[in-house]
């Protein structure tokens, strides 16, 4: 079976001498893993377009047992991110939370179109990167079925107080009177959160918060991140240690 689809490598490793086998966030077949024979000679037309961060046109060969890439064209490659070693990490961590979350087999556009924005934004540097992090990991969460309820208060249904509280555990919030001891957001973060969960995609970048309400948000939907997908990220580690410096 032949398959044509769009998509970004989110990991690849060598195999043998010329050889790659790359794992793809496709658009219509979600993730595909996948070898691309040939690869990394340097006269390759798919040499480019299969290595980590690329966006691709791929012609795809399934066969019983494996995907084998017949041809690979590059779209985008996203050059920017290798200039910077903390872009780079962050885009990892990013790549290796699709790779976590993302499915096998079936439609995975939400979830392409969420990554390539946000590498788009942080090669160019046009949004801050904690943000970047914030609104890929909940976003993505989300769309994985992890949607937390903010609307209102779980206690007492009151939309707005001074400081809510999150509680990551089940991913509710609280006012001050009810809280259950939840993580403390004051109505900033908490008004950015609402934005990421809920609102449409086209929008879903434009939004602003201070530098340390941004710590603040990037420290909830990491830990509310663990907390539900029960793993650590060596790349996310790797980027907060560089993000001390």
């Amino acid at each position: 079976m032949q398959i044509n689809t769009d998509g970004l490598v989110i990991k690849e490793t060598s195999t043998g001498e010329n050889d790659r086998i790359v794992t793809v966030l496709t658009k219509d077949l979600g993730i595909v893993r996948a070898f691309a024979n040939g690869a990394k000679k340097i006269k390759s037309r798919s040499q480019c377009a299969t290595q980590l961060l690329s966006y691709s046109r791929f012609s795809i060969y399934k066969s019983k047992e494996n995907f084998i890439i017949d041809d690979a064209q590059s779209i985008e490659v996203f050059f920017k991110l290798r200039d910077d070693i903390e872009k780079l990490a962050l885009a990892q961590y990013f790549c290796e939370l699709a790779g976590e979350l993302a499915p096998e087999a079936e439609e995975a556009e939400d979830y392409l179109k969420l990554m390539l924005n946000s590498l788009h934004f942080l090669a160019n540097g046009t949004r801050p990167q904690l943000m970047l992090k914030a609104v890929t990991e909940l976003r993505m969460l989300c769309i994985s079925g992890y949607l937390p309820d903010l609307t209102a208060c779980a206690g007492c249904g009151k939309f707005e107080d001074a400081f809510m509280y999150f509680d990551q555990e089940n991913g509710q919030i609280f006012c001050s009177d009810c809280n259950i001891q939840g993580k403390p957001a004051g109505m900033g973060v908490l008004t950015a959160m609402r934005h990421i969960c809920y609102s449409d995609f086209v929008k879903l970048y434009a939004f602003t918060l201070a530098d340390d309400s941004l710590n603040t948000l990037s420290k909830i939907t990491e830990s509310y991140l663990i907390t539900h997908v029960q793993r650590k990220f060596k790349t996310l580690e790797f980027f907060n240690t560089l993000a001390l410096h």
